[in-house]
């Protein structure tokens, strides 16, 4: 603004000095009137529209992270060359790492539930089933025929048996048996008093205890006891005891015997509902999955992917990189500093190309701006330099600078020179339209 007003008052100082210089002077007395002259040229005031501008990168850009940290490493300087996707500050990021790790492991797995479900049964699953069937349709066929002639037989010879303990309990001992157990006993005492003989010749020996004529008289004493009870029982017969134990031997024969006669419903039922377990679990194997379990499946492998990726992307938001290939010219951050989400931490910029802004129009100057006007460039730091450059775009928007309504215009310079820095000041003059 200040430049357009200054430029203001020249131009109407220039008018009125070529107003003054076309007054014509009185003439002197006595002197003969000069022959008149043609009228000089009129003054064109500069129509331009004049206003202060600043030299800025056609791409610059304020960096920042999403998330606070931290920060562990600064990996560049104030000044130097980065190239698009280098890492230009890290965070501190071990719990998102292992966030990361945890997610993986959870894909592996989501992905190894899938496929062995895809899978179906093995083989050896199938013909072990297969097996089970068999077995229980086997055992259903057993029940229903009845028992084997065999298993009747040896039923029958078990109660026979049991019959004969029975009556030789109830009979007792013969006249033979008596005899036999009466000979036992006198030849258990004579044995006894054979033993005794010798022990009492060698009972001086202090060491009698160890000699083989006690061990002698002990057996034979041992002998002699278990020969008696044999001859008591012998002629006493069976106890009430002995009789009822052979009773209930040969109750449980009979029982087992008519129990092999009768088929039990509840048995044959048992055996029907085996065969269809059997069978439903031999179906299932061999089917395969259903549609709706691989769909749940395939669910739990996006979730997990989905967590994985939401993971890493978080890793991701503790490095901050260079969007483009450019210089850095602003770094504000120190390794063991806090930062915010969203703090300005590195200015980059593209140094190659530059342009020139200037937001001095206010509402009346930028209705007489075109796009594609041309302009005449001049900076204060280098007076020798002047381009030629167009507008190149003009913000839509405009925004209260001072008690004025100002807009943002963007020119583009013909031409670069090397000795241009950001924000140094210019002085552009557009051609309205």
């Amino acid at each position: 603004m200040r430049l357009q007003k200054v430029a203001f008052v020249i131009i109407a100082l220039v008018v009125m000095a070529g107003l003054i210089g076309c007054r014509v002077a009185p003439a002197a007395p006595g002197a003969t009137a000069a022959a008149p002259t043609s009228a000089p040229a009129a003054v064109r005031a500069d129509s331009r529209i004049v206003a202060e501008a600043r030299v800025v990168p056609v791409r610059n850009v304020r960096l920042s992270l999403p998330a606070a940290g931290i920060v562990a490493e600064v990996a560049v300087a104030e000044g130097a060359q980065v190239t698009a996707g280098q890492t230009l500050i890290r965070l501190e990021s071990a719990r998102q790492a292992a966030a990361v790790a945890q997610a993986e492991a959870q894909v592996q797995r989501a992905e190894a539930s899938l496929a062995q479900l895809k899978a179906g049964a093995r083989a050896e699953e199938v013909r072990a089933a297969q097996a089970a069937v068999d077995a229980a349709q086997a055992r259903l066929a057993r029940i229903k025929t009845g028992v084997q002639p065999a298993e009747i037989a040896a039923a029958k010879a078990g109660l026979a048996e049991a019959q004969a303990a029975l009556q030789k309990v109830l009979e007792g001992a013969n006249e033979q048996q008596v005899i036999a157990a009466q000979a036992d006993f006198l030849n258990a005492a004579a044995a006894v008093k054979q033993a005794q003989a010798a022990y009492d010749r060698a009972k001086g020996d202090p060491n009698i205890g160890l000699r083989p004529e006690a061990l002698q008289l002990e057996q034979a004493t041992n002998q002699y006891n278990a020969a008696q009870a044999r001859l008591a029982q012998a002629k006493t017969g069976a106890t009430a005891a002995d009789i009822a134990g052979a009773n209930a031997r040969v109750q449980r024969a009979q029982a087992q015997l008519e129990l092999l006669a009768v088929v039990n419903p509840a048995d044959v039922a048992g055996a029907e509902a085996e065969v269809r377990r059997a069978q439903a679990q031999l179906e299932l194997l061999t089917a395969g999955p259903r549609r709706e379990a691989i769909a749940a499946a395939e669910a739990e492998v996006a979730a997990a992917k989905a967590t994985l990726a939401q993971a890493t992307a978080a890793l991701a938001e503790t490095e901050l990189k260079a969007p483009f290939a450019g210089t850095v010219a602003a770094l504000d951050a120190r390794v063991g500093e806090q930062v915010g989400p969203g703090a300005v931490l590195v200015r980059l910029a593209d140094l190659s190309a530059w342009q020139i802004e200037t937001d001095d129009l206010t509402e009346i100057s930028v209705v007489r701006v075109a796009e594609g006007a041309t302009v005449a460039i001049s900076f204060d730091a280098l007076p020798d330099v002047k381009l030629a450059g167009k507008v190149a775009r003009i913000k839509p928007l405009g925004e209260n600078k001072q008690g004025d309504i100002t807009y943002l215009v963007v020119i583009q310079p013909d031409q670069m020179d090397s000795r241009l820095r950001w924000n140094m000041t210019a002085s552009v003059a557009i051609e309205p339209k």
